[in-house]
């Protein structure tokens, strides 16, 4: 994942961080300025926050976007705790804005537990063709409801990344039976971004990465 820039080679360096009961993929995106992006800190036990400030702290990264996906808990279960460290704010689609701050409902209803927790404030709203700035790197996003309302990528045409959270995983998608979701509707996001090019890598909200190409040749849910 690199191109060259002038004679400056620009390499996009992701770390993935397999966090919570649910496994859930949280990334910590940087490149050589240092500045990098957190995608869907799920972290939930301190051990997981402390392997990414970690990690953070030992490469001389500066946290300037903490981004998320989507708003359900497993994604969002360490976006305070980062948040408060490094005096940044969420970025999420306002689709999902009720889903984010009923945190404890969702809890509630997922986990049958209690918890006495707030969200930390969002610091602004997505939306399709917004284009989200760290380093030197662009990520458009696009709108990918289907798993929930406001489902989205985080999509680096230069780089061929996309953060895909559970709309698409190699070799299958993401549930549709929770409350607003919509098979209809992620059938229809799946087929707009397999528009990408076939060697776009695709880093999923759960389990391993793969890319456009694979998921057209081998997932039964996508078509082209």
């Amino acid at each position: 994942m690199g191109g060259v820039r002038g004679w400056v080679f620009i390499m996009l360096n992701i770390k993935t961080f397999e966090v919570n009961p649910l496994q859930e993929n949280c990334y910590v995106v940087s490149d050589d300025t240092k500045e990098c992006m957190i995608v869907d800190c799920g972290a939930f036990y301190p051990q997981e926050i402390q392997a990414i400030t970690n990690y953070i702290l030992e490469n001389n990264l500066k946290p300037v976007v903490c981004a998320l996906t989507h708003g359900h808990f497993d994604h969002i279960f360490g976006v305070r705790a980062i948040c408060d460290r490094y005096a940044i704010k969420p970025i999420i689609s306002q689709k999902d804005e009720e889903l984010y701050k009923n945190f404890s409902d969702q809890i509630r209803m997922f986990m049958q537990a209690d918890v006495d927790f707030t969200m930390p404030e969002i610091g602004g709203f997505v939306k399709d063709n917004d284009i989200v700035h760290f380093g030197n790197q662009e990520f458009r996003v696009i709108e990918t409801p289907g798993h929930t309302r406001g489902g989205v990528f985080f999509y680096n045409e230069k780089e061929k990344v996309a953060f895909s959270g559970d709309t698409l995983f190699k070799g299958s998608i993401g549930r549709t039976d929770f409350p607003g979701g919509s098979m209809f509707q992620i059938i229809q996001s799946l087929r707009m971004v397999t528009q990408l090019p076939d060697d776009v890598k695709v880093y999923p909200g759960h389990g391993p990465q793969t890319t456009i190409g694979y998921e057209l040749a081998s997932n039964p849910y996508l078509d082209r």
